[in-house]
């Protein structure tokens, strides 16, 4: 039975800037194997690539990716590392296919070579970088009060959960989508949830985006590179469908960030920042996700 009707998918569809692509060539390929009676099986699974990513002359990280987006994750990587500070002057990026190259050049010099000497690895199913003090710069953060209906958040769960995507094509696979009020604008997806969100920062960087006013929900969990990083782009909602992690919730209490989690159907719980939300409806009037649309956590 086709759980979401043509039209309803349209509509759904339309209020994207940017929407998964699980038909895009390249993003997937076909396997086969044998299920546990010993039966063929053919299934699609996500691909993976490396991209090097330069600033003007300097290597400064190899990325496994799916490969979509690599300039807006270029861009993001580099100003969720403080490597790209705000009204810089970027001069162009350019990519190199056939190399995996991604090379972001900038009027101002650039070297990083200390801070690239002190490097964390992170706790994303792809095994993320960040380079420095992860709490750089976080002192000066000052996220703005900005009023969150419970409504919206309803909305964009059941939009979201219902969106067509490489996670229901093939699994395997994070998502991060930009939100303002109950419309989700720009949803993207990688095999780690930090390339996810700092391919939202690059497009938001690229096109002069005001984060004031926006949510970014997450499919995956909220740790603390996934609070920090929404912190520092100015955004003062994080919402995901997973749960926490102890150090995640202590920051975004610090820095006054909305952090709500767990968000299944009808229900969800807020664990800092909680001032922000305007409960203005009944969870009981909330849409019910149909399974077909829940991801593993939400069993």
């Amino acid at each position: 039975m086709q759980l979401v009707k043509s039209s309803d998918l349209t509509e759904i569809l339309s209020e994207y800037l940017i929407a998964p692509d699980p038909g895009r060539p390249g993003l997937t390929r076909g396997v086969t194997g044998h299920d546990e009676h010993g039966a063929a099986v053919a299934l699609s699974v996500v691909e993976e690539r490396p991209l090097t990513i330069y600033l003007n002359r300097q290597e400064i990280v190899t990325a496994m990716t799916i490969g979509d987006y690599p300039e807006y994750l270029a861009l993001g990587f580099l100003r969720n590392q403080g490597m790209l500070s705000p009204g810089e002057d970027i001069l162009r990026v350019d990519y190199d296919e056939e190399l995996e190259v991604v090379v972001v050049r900038t009027a101002r010099e650039t070297n990083y070579e200390e801070k690239l000497q002190k490097k964390t690895r992170t706790s994303g199913c792809a095994v993320g970088t960040v380079f420095g003090d992860m709490m750089e710069g976080l002192e000066d953060v000052q996220l703005p009060a900005t009023p969150v209906k419970t409504s919206w958040l309803y909305a964009l769960a059941h939009k979201i959960n219902r969106t067509p995507s490489l996670y229901l094509e093939a699994g395997a696979i994070h998502g991060t989508v930009l939100c303002h009020q109950d419309r989700a604008l720009v949803y993207m997806e990688d095999v780690g949830r930090h390339n996810a969100v700092d391919k939202i920062a690059g497009w938001m960087l690229s096109e002069g985006v005001d984060a004031s006013d926006k949510i970014l929900y997450t499919t995956g969990r909220m740790t603390s590179e996934m609070v920090i990083k929404t912190a520092m782009m100015g955004i003062p909602v994080l919402a995901s469908r997973s749960g926490f992690t102890a150090w995640g919730v202590e920051i975004a209490q610090q820095v006054g960030l909305t952090l709500i989690g767990r968000m299944k159907g009808q229900r969800f719980v807020c664990l800092s920042g909680d001032a922000r939300l305007e409960r203005d409806m009944d969870p009981r009037d909330a849409p019910v996700e149909a399974k077909k649309y829940r991801r593993k956590g939400a069993e």
